[in-house]
């Protein structure tokens, strides 16, 4: 545009505009690169919650209904969160950052999922691992085989019987 024709229209000069645009894409690289960094760590740990997942035995028939609601959630969540990215890519600058946080909203939803499905489990295979060590407790109790150092532990009335055995031999 000539100068003239900026004056006539009170716009501001082209230097201007450009300097103005130049801030704006570069805040908006600078934001790009910090959801880049996040998305990356959260993908790490969603991918430290699978592997733990797969490390842990399996758990069957406990609770099979609320685990696949868990993973529902967690993938409706995490689709959410991919739709919402996609659109705050492509909407403008001073709306986008409403839209990521929502879709950050949607990863930590997804994330409170699976780590609440992952705890469940966790406390599951705790009361299976109490239960057997109390049936096993619980089945050494039931013979005269008593747990101990070494030493040959007999019942209440055999012991009153060496002490009142004991006093007469004095």
């Amino acid at each position: 545009m000539t100068k003239k024709l900026e004056e006539l229209l009170n716009l501001p000069e082209n230097e201007e505009i450009v300097q103005a645009a130049e801030a704006q894409e570069t805040e908006q690289k600078n934001y790009d690169e910090q959801i880049a960094k996040k998305e990356k760590r959260t993908y790490r740990e969603f991918e430290e919650l699978d592997k733990i997942t797969a490390a842990l035995p399996q758990v069957s028939g406990l609770g099979d209904k609320a685990d696949e609601e868990l993973d529902d959630i967690a993938k409706k969540a995490m689709d959410t969160f991919e739709d919402l990215k996609d659109l705050g890519m492509n909407v403008e600058s001073r709306y986008s950052a409403r839209v990521f946080e929502v879709a950050g909203n949607m990863l930590k939803t997804s994330l409170d999922a699976k780590s609440t499905k992952i705890d469940k489990k966790l406390k599951m295979l705790e009361l299976q691992i109490k239960k057997e060590k109390q049936d096993k407790e619980g089945s050494n109790n039931n013979g005269d085989v008593v747990n101990g150092e070494g030493y040959v532990v007999t019942d209440r009335n055999s012991l009153l019987e060496r002490l009142k055995g004991m006093d007469k031999d004095k």
